[in-house]
């Protein structure tokens, strides 16, 4: 399996998907009322691909997972840009840090971030930072199914990227609280060519499954710390 996804529950996919692929300089690739999808391209042949799906009600649930925009010596730049694209300042109390916390057109907190040196060649996307009850154990779990390997990042956070070393980091960081509700955010990792059911192997990892069999084309599980994630089928 490979990461693949970061999903956003949306009101308005299209405009949703459309801020953020002019944010990140994303490509489209699927732009429709119901459904909206742009590619960023991390190195070689790795991608994420940014997914929009209309919810008639998005979760108002704390949120557990969001980007943090790379900003450098140019985060001033960043967020006027941002703005400018329909962002606004946003107050999550986070007090006085270096980094500036932004909402997007629907109200969900992102951050851009001063600069750090582990942030060097992610692309825009800094950081996935992931709420988790125990960092270490979910690392493992999401290093298992995503092929990501151990890298540097935020202290107290256990931190996985791609192996190729570019692209986000996925920061596993200790939760503030137990998951309430449904994320708005979620990863998708998508099966391998040839690769059977992963269910049992996942249960056997912390997950547990929350679809039926056959309920849609892909499967729905949560994580070790009750984070949902989607198996996609194989190419």
């Amino acid at each position: 399996m490979r990461l693949e996804n970061i999903v956003w529950d949306a009101r308005d996919p299209r405009s949703l998907g459309r801020f953020w692929a002019g944010a990140l300089d994303a490509r489209p690739i699927t732009d429709e009322n119901d459904g909206f999808e742009a590619r960023l391209t991390l190195s070689g042949d790795a991608f994420l691909d940014l997914c929009f799906q209309r919810v008639a009600d998005p979760s108002s649930s704390p949120a557990r997972l969001h980007p943090d925009l790379r900003g450098g010596a140019d985060q001033r730049e960043v967020v006027e840009r941002l703005l400018g694209l329909g962002a606004a300042y946003a107050d999550v109390g986070q007090g006085d840090v270096p980094w500036v916390v932004l909402a997007d057109l629907e109200g969900n907190a992102f951050c851009v971030m001063e600069e750090r040196e582990v942030y060097r060649d992610t692309g825009p996307i800094a950081a996935l930072p992931l709420d988790s009850a125990d960092p270490g154990r979910d690392a493992r779990f999401w290093a298992e199914i995503t092929g990501w390997v151990p890298g540097r990042g935020m202290p107290g956070a256990a931190t996985l990227r791609h192996p190729s070393g570019a692209g986000p980091l996925l920061e596993l960081c200790p939760e503030p609280e137990p998951k309430l509700g449904k994320n708005g955010l979620h990863l998708d990792v998508r099966r391998e060519a040839g690769e059977g059911d992963p269910t049992e192997r996942l249960v056997a990892l912390g997950a547990r499954r929350i679809s039926e069999p056959g309920e849609y084309p892909w499967l729905q599980f949560v994580d070790p710390s009750g984070n949902e994630f989607c198996v996609l089928p194989a190419p």
